[in-house]
């Protein structure tokens, strides 16, 4: 079973397109959305959920009225404002550091853990999906990434696939890392922009710190030429090697749409087959 997870120093590069798209090439796989906060390859894949399940990752303060003596120590002590001049605690405020649970004198607050989001198991038309939502506002996205990517691997084994396909979040942040940990190989999706050279440097620097083999696919690369040739230029300095480009096309709009991957609404497009090589030589590179 190989990993391989396909991320983009930024949002918007096209990132969970391609992930689609490998998914309807790829024979033997389970796909898993670890984008968690924004998720959005099930608008292509249209899972069907077959289990749900709560995810339960931080908790919250609550005051018992009738015990309490308004003493107004949690007051003083809440670094966050959240509890109210008549003793509520605001749940959206509440941080649930858990100060307040500590230093009441008489036990009158309640530190209780919260639903935090959800994650499931789906069948979709390429093989089963792993994917979750998280609440609004809720942390610990990193936990339900590693949480996603555990289904995945366990439905890999279960099911004896090859592949797991890892739709990972954008940036560097906590999420991310929790998407790259321990896979074979990261393909990072760019775009000839500023913006995506710069976060580009960004994420290739951390597959370099966890020293996990890299390549880069850079996208709508014939909208500005120039930037593709620092993009490579980049890439060769930092020995990552290139796994391909793929053209502006509005083919791809009108399938996603249509909800349909790019290879299965016009797999003869230019488009379609350009993603298709790349999958071929993310294939022989693992």
């Amino acid at each position: 079973m190989k990993q391989i997870a396909i991320i983009s120093g930024k949002g918007g590069t096209g990132k969970t397109t391609i992930t689609a798209a490998f998914a309807s090439l790829a024979k033997s796989k389970v796909m898993a959305d670890c984008d968690v906060d924004a998720a959005d390859l099930y608008l292509t894949l249209k899972p069907s959920i077959k289990e749900e399940y709560e995810f339960r990752a931080s908790k919250v303060a609550s005051i018992d009225k009738d015990k309490c003596t308004e003493c107004g120590k949690c007051l003083e002590d809440c670094r966050f404002d959240a509890i109210s001049m008549d003793y509520v605690i605001d749940p959206v405020s509440c941080e649930g550091c858990g100060v307040c649970f500590r230093i009441c004198p008489v036990e009158a607050i309640r530190f209780e853990e919260k639903i935090s989001g959800h994650y499931f198991l789906s069948d979709t038309r390429f093989g089963p999906l792993a994917h979750a939502r998280l609440g609004i506002a809720e942390e610990n996205s990193g936990k339900l990434v590693t949480l996603v990517r555990k289904q995945a691997r366990e439905l890999a084994k279960k099911n004896k696939l090859d592949y797991v396909l890892i739709d990972g979040p954008p940036g560097i942040g906590c999420p991310v890392i929790a998407s790259l940990t321990g896979v074979d190989l990261a393909l990072v999706v760019t775009e000839p922009t500023l913006s995506g050279i710069h976060d580009l440097e960004r994420v290739v620097d951390l597959t370099a710190h966890f020293r996990i083999k890299t390549l880069v696919c850079v996208n709508k690369y014939d909208i500005n030429p120039e930037n593709v040739r620092k993009i490579e230029e980049i890439c060769a300095k930092r020995s990552v090697g290139m796994a391909g480009k793929v053209s502006y096309d509005n083919a791809i709009n009108k399938a996603m749409r249509s909800e349909k991957t790019i290879n299965e609404y016009d797999p003869e497009s230019k488009v379609a087959q350009e993603i298709e090589k790349i999958w071929v030589k993310i294939k022989s590179g693992l």
